[in-house]
């Protein structure tokens, strides 16, 4: 049987060495698994399948793994090759099979694998001083791929250990990825070549860094099936750059029906979902918290069939390696289980006609212990629409789930398990997922120890009541009315979604547009990102979990277009330290510059195909992160960037380059503060509006007065930005980022060093920070000012309110308006400046 897999309170990636580690001394396949018998055709196009286990063997093929590591392993340790388990997550249910040593730095093992199956796999070290596979930047391989056609055979080579710093001689693949059928390029495609992964641009370009030189196997793989899965070998050279050209088939689309018996003591009405591998399943190809990988809420729902059982239908593309299993929670919690306590991980090889699959689940229940029912009253101001959450901690906390609505304010969830595997765990309650940010008052923050409950043998009923919700108070806010000049529909009244985006969102986001257009804004700015994951050598791509995907960004642009919102793209990079200092950090040497304006112009046009694919009318780029970037930059220490002499005449190719893609407007986006229109670079010129990110203090004084406030917003106006805008005949466009805290009119808030904060500090899902004073009258104070001073200018184009938190209304001290006073003025200004009301 599957050996027990013991939690401790540690970091996710220790947990993750020691669950794969634990399931060695008795190694189960991953692949055991029964496969349904096919029945006969219920119609000429569609198969159905019984879901009685067969006695038919899984036809399988056996694959010969050789690897390759860098160093001899330590006496007592052993060598592993781990095949994972993306549904339940990567840290669990792996299977683990030792490899037989050939000499002291090569291993090999020979397994049977299931035909047409698509293997994800990683090597670790077993033992005392155990390890993860990392990559050549020392951080850990995700996973590896390879497609089973038949009798096989995998050369690998593992390029360090965790704990090992590696310093050797690497290679790159640049490559591009084709349509076989249409000759178009295909975009968010996942390419991994030797562990290390990347996906494909709007171009279907890939760059996949940091490879050890050698023959390599390059794999790539269709988030969400659409395309069939492709490899073949790639040699690379130590400093050298290998070109390929690959082209990957689509797939065909059929209906595949899943219909699923459950246990008798599944509570009724309870939902319950299909996970699976592929994105439309919840996977979401990243890593979240606790290592997880799926999102409940991301998950299809079955709806209940007259007969009792539950039943969906989806689109599935043929050819697929389907692995799925049905939950009452995620991949993890409340999932299926075999009778003798494994997990059930179901496979389907998807045909090439209609499909009627019949399942029935054995157990939700796995260990002694029994279920738990969770059952709590939440506060009557908790806004309608929200769906609570509950998030459990085992050994850190994990991803939120969904809870069931009864009505009233009242949320039950019955948790079945997995209780072989922990006895005492933490829970706590969230709105909209948002646990760490919308958090039940008694349990708020990441820090939390959150509400302790112990298993037991007899079933246990838990009722709580969370008296109030951090960050959510009943707040009364006057409006006073104002003569307001009406602009027409031509103003922009806006709101600008914040950068800091989770794969939780997207259920949420629907509902903030709606909020958005509630608000009487004519226009709402997406921010897409990318993430910096490495300087040398560069790495600045898309990030699954980290960064919206394609169609994370594409459903976003539709659901506004679709409630008449015009919509403006402005794509913003994400960081592992804070922006200046990775400036600083960076090589910036004149062969570096190269690659940054190259890497910069393919997220650019990234995103400009994406305005163009879904009809977004305007493109922003630039913002204030890209200072060191412009002619004569300079780093925030002051020292020169080291930028190249002809960057103008790069930015101006750049924009070139995307008028070439995109027909829309292109605005820029350039930091305000008083005086820093004098060093303007000269390629706005060439653009078609300019996105004022207003940093400009209105008043320095305490208390505030807010005339002194309005004098100072017009003086400004006009004798900065409409010299400016008469100079440059573009369209000014104030976006205004201004937090809920005291110093907001100075625009600083203050820091433990005496200095200014920057303002996205303050978004969510980051801490709070404890001596920052919340103040929502100061930003409404700075929203009403600045609507007073823009009300007698027609010269100004729009405003734009930024940092709006999607997924949940917090009145907290981030720049979000959403659900605080300054909304409530939006809610007025904006339908009497463009003339509705």
């Amino acid at each position: 049987m599957q050996k027990k897999h013991p939690f401790s309170k540690t970091t996710t990636l220790a947990i993750t060495v020691l669950l794969l580690f634990s399931s060695l001394a008795c190694t189960l396949s991953l692949f055991d698994i029964d496969l349904p018998s096919l029945g006969g055709d219920s119609s000429p196009d569609q198969v159905t399948v019984d879901a009685t286990p067969a006695t038919t063997p899984v036809p399988s093929a056996e694959t010969q793994f050789t690897v390759h590591i860098p160093t001899p392993l330590n006496e007592g340790n052993i060598l592993v090759i781990s095949i994972l388990d993306e549904v339940t997550g990567l840290p669990f249910n792996a299977a683990n099979y030792p490899l037989e040593m050939v000499d002291a730095q090569t291993y090999t093992a020979a397994l049977p694998l299931p035909l047409n199956a698509v293997i994800k796999y990683r090597y670790i070290i077993a033992g005392n001083n155990g390890a993860q596979e990392t990559t050549s930047d020392n951080l850990p391989v995700r996973y590896r791929f390879y497609k089973v056609d038949g009798i096989g055979s995998v050369e690998d080579a593992v390029t360090a250990w965790t704990g090992q710093n590696f310093n050797g001689a690497t290679g790159h693949i640049q490559g591009l990825a084709i349509d076989s059928i249409s000759g178009q390029p295909i975009p968010n495609l996942l390419i991994n070549v030797g562990g290390v992964q990347t996906l494909t641009n709007s171009a279907g370009e890939f760059y996949i860094e940091g490879v050890l030189p050698g023959l390599h196997r390059l794999t790539a793989y269709s988030l969400d099936g659409s395309y069939q899965p492709f490899q073949q070998g790639a040699q690379v050279e130590a400093g050298l750059v290998t070109p390929v050209q690959i082209f990957v088939a689509p797939a065909e689309m059929v209906k595949v029906t899943f219909i699923v018996d459950l246990p008798k003591n599944t509570q009724q009405g309870a939902p319950v979902r299909l996970a699976g591998n592929l994105l439309q399943l919840g996977n979401t190809f990243g890593d979240l918290n606790g290592g997880f990988n799926t999102i409940a809420s991301r998950m299809p729902t079955l709806d209940l069939m007259a007969d009792g059982r539950q039943s969906i239908t989806i689109q599935l593309p043929v050819g697929t390696d389907l692995r799925y299993k049905y939950t009452l929670g995620d991949g993890f919690w409340n999932a299926e289980h075999k009778n003798s306590g494994e997990h059930n991980i179901r496979r389907l090889i998807v045909p090439e006609s209609d499909l009627i699959v019949e399942d029935k689940v054995e157990t939700w229940q796995t260990g002694p212990s029994s279920t738990i029912a969770f059952d709590v009253n939440v506060p009557a101001n908790t806004p309608a629409g929200d769906v609570v959450y509950i998030q459990f901690s085992p050994y850190a906390w994990t991803e939120p789930i969904p809870m069931w609505a009864m009505g009233n304010n009242h949320w039950v969830y019955k948790l079945y398990g997995p209780f072989d595997v922990l006895n005492n765990f933490s829970y706590r309650y969230c709105r909209n997922a948002q646990c760490g940010s919308a958090d039940d008052n008694a349990t708020r923050g990441n820090a939390t120890a959150g509400r302790q409950i112990t298993t037991s043998l007899a079933p246990q009923d838990i009722r709580d009541t969370v008296k109030n919700w951090v960050w959510l108070e009943d707040n009364n806010y006057t409006l006073v009315a104002s003569p307001i000049q009406a602009r027409g529909e031509e103003f922009i009244a806006g709101i600008e979604f914040q950068s800091n985006y989770t794969p939780s969102w997207i259920n949420f986001t629907s509902q903030a547009i709606q909020n958005v257009q509630g608000l009487h804004a004519n226009w709402i700015v997406i921010t897409p990102t990318w993430t910096f994951s490495r300087t040398q050598p560069l790495v600045f791509n898309a990030e699954p979990a980290k960064d919206p995907l394609w169609d994370d960004t594409r459903v976003m642009i539709e659901e506004s277009r679709a409630l008449d919102l015009k919509t403006a793209l402005y794509p913003i990079p994400n960081f592992p330290v804070p922006a200046d200092d990775w400036w600083i950090g960076a090589p910036r040497d004149f062969g570096w510059w190269n690659e940054w304006f190259d890497r910069y112009r393919q997220f650019a046009l990234h995103h400009a195909d994406i305005a163009a694919r879904y009809d977004a009318q305007v493109l922003i780029l630039g913002g204030d992160w890209l200072a060191p970037a412009m002619q004569n930059g300079m780093l925030v220490n002051g020292q020169p960037s080291g930028v190249p002499a002809d960057a103008e005449l790069r930015w101006n190719a750049i924009i070139t380059d995307i008028r070439a893609h995109f027909d829309g407007e292109i605005w820029w986006a350039y930091p305000y503060t008083s005086g820093s229109l004098a060093s303007a670079p000269p390629f706005i010129n060439n653009v078609d509006g300019v996105y004022l990110l207003w940093d400009a203090p209105l008043s320095q004084t305490n208390p505030t007065n807010k005339e002194t406030m309005l004098l100072e917003a017009t003086r400004l106006l006009d004798e900065e930005i409409l010299p400016y805008k008469t100079s440059t005949g573009k369209k000014i466009i104030l976006g205004l980022a201004v937090p809920s805290a005291t110093g907001a009119e100075a625009a600083c808030i203050p820091n433990s060093l005496n200095g200014c904060l920057d303002w996205r500090a303050l978004n969510r899902p980051q801490e709070d920070i404890p001596a920052v004073q919340i103040n929502l009258q100061a930003q409404t104070d700075v929203y009403e000012t600045m609507l007073n001073a823009i009300n007698t200018r027609n010269w100004v184009n729009g405003m734009i309110s930024r940092g709006y938190y999607p997924p949940a209304l917090l009145q907290d001290k981030s720049a979000s308006v959403h659900g605080k006073p300054a909304a409530d003025l939006l809610w007025y200004w904006y339908p009497r400046l463009l003339g509705r009301e």
